[in-house]
C-alpha cells in the first residue's frame, strides 16, 4: 500500500513510523531548569549522528504547540545529559515518561540517583552504565506541522562516562553486561536477542 503522509492523520503517521523503524535506542535525557529543578525524560527519536567530533541528536514532540520541560531547559541552558537505558533501569525510565508538573523532580519520581556531571550542570543517572554530557550546538523546529511539530536537538558530547563492568579491551562494549533496551511501538520494548555478524568485503 502507498501512504501519502500529507493525507493521513498524525496518529496514523506516528503508528506507521514507530512500528516499522525499529528498534530505536532510548535517550534518557536529563536537564535542569534555570531555577535548578532537575528533569528526566525518555526520547526514542534519538541516535548518534557523528563521531568526529562526537554528536548526538534527539527530537522533542510539541503536542498542541507546547514545549516540554526538556526542550525549554535545553534551549535555556544549552546543556543536557544522555543516560542510556538498560534492562535494569527500564521500569524507572518508564516512570519518567509520564507528564508531570514542571516543579516535579523526575529523579525523585523514578527513584534513581542524581550524581554531578563533570562539564555540564544537568545531573547524571547513577544507575545508568553509560552517560554522555552534551552541549547544544543546533536546534531546528520542523515546519508545516499539524499539531505542534517537533524540535530536533543536536548536542556535542563533551564528556563520556562508562561503567567498568561493561568495558572490554580496546574500548569495546560487553553487550552481555551492558544489556541495553530499545523502543518498539506502543507499550513494547526489545532486548538485544540473537546476534549475528557480517564481515565487510
Amino acid at each position: 500500500m502507498l501512504f501519502d503522509p500529507n493525507l493521513l492523520e498524525s496518529s496514523a503517521v506516528y503508528k506507521l513510523m514507530t512500528g516499522s523503524i525499529i528498534p530505536r535506542p532510548i535517550g534518557w535525557i536529563a536537564t535542569v531548569s534555570e531555577d535548578g529543578i532537575n528533569n528526566l525524560a525518555p526520547f526514542s527519536y534519538f541516535n548518534a549522528v557523528g563521531d568526529d567530533p562526537p554528536h548526538l541528536m534527539f527530537s522533542v514532540n510539541r503536542a498542541n504547540n507546547t514545549n516540554k520541560d526538556t526542550l525549554n531547559n535545553v534551549l535555556a541552558t544549552k546543556q543536557f545529559v544522555v543516560n542510556m537505558v538498560t534492562e535494569s533501569t527500564v521500569e524507572q525510565m518508564n516512570a519518567t515518561a509520564q507528564g508531570v508538573a514542571s516543579e516535579v523532580d523526575e529523579f525523585e519520581l523514578a527513584g534513581v540517583t542524581p550524581i554531578p556531571s563533570v562539564k555540564v550542570k544537568p545531573m547524571r543517572v547513577k544507575e545508568s552504565p553509560v552517560q554522555f554530557e552534551c552541549e547544544l550546538v543546533h536546534h531546528y523546529f520542523l515546519e508545516d506541522h499539524k499539531n505542534g511539530g517537533s524540535c530536533i536537538i543536536i548536542g556535542r558530547i563533551v564528556m563520556m562516562h562508562f561503567d567498568d563492568t561493561i568495558l572490554l579491551d580496546n574500548y569495546k562494549i560487553n553487550l552481555e553486561t551492558y544489556k541495553p533496551v530499545a523502543r518498539l511501538a506502543g507499550a513494547n520494548y526489545s532486548k538485544l536477542g540473537e546476534l549475528f555478524a557480517i564481515k565487510r568485503n
